[in-house]
């Protein structure tokens, strides 16, 4: 299948393993991994972070062979779930971005363009989490992005950077 704003075809991806059953030389058990995924998740990680480190430090290749259920399932259990979708978020991230360029750089007419695309893709990923109930009826991406200001606005403070918003001219 094609990509959304692209040309390309992007047919490569990850393989399961044909055995769904947790390795043999796995020692560790399944609320050890809960315990970790809850760790991890009150750290701030995403449950994409917290899968790459127990797959790359932990030799947790899948979890679901070990617990029976995803991250996002344990984390929803413990009532430690991201309060918008992981891909959401990012989108969101990446459109606040571009918005921040664009008020330093008005002529950019690509990034101005890329916006538009992704802002595209933010308002059908949201309609699809509003109808699958995983996002309130009523919620605009403009709240959450002006969250994600604030954030990344932080983000810029501890990094020793002021962004263009807070410049006095």
């Amino acid at each position: 299948m094609g990509r959304m704003h692209s040309r390309g075809k992007g047919i490569s991806a990850s393989a399961l393993p044909y055995k769904r059953t947790p390795p043999s030389w796995l020692k560790i058990s399944a609320p050890d991994v809960e315990d970790n995924i809850c760790k991890f998740a009150k750290k701030g990680l995403t449950p994409s972070q917290i899968g790459v480190i127990l797959r790359d430090s932990h030799g947790i290749a899948q979890v679901k062979s070990v617990t029976g259920s995803k991250i996002l399932r344990i984390l929803k259990a413990h009532g430690l779930a991201p309060e918008i979708p992981e891909d959401l978020y990012h989108l969101i991230k990446k459109a606040v971005a571009i918005r921040k360029h664009l008020e330093r750089n008005r002529k950019d007419k690509d990034s101005k363009f890329r916006l538009i695309l992704v802002e595209s893709r933010i308002h059908r990923l949201a309609r699809y989490y509003k109808k699958t109930k995983k996002l309130p009826p009523r919620v605009y991406h403009r709240e959450y992005s002006c969250g994600l200001e604030k954030i990344m606005d932080w983000d810029y403070k501890f990094l020793g950077e002021v962004p263009s918003s807070k410049l006095q001219t």
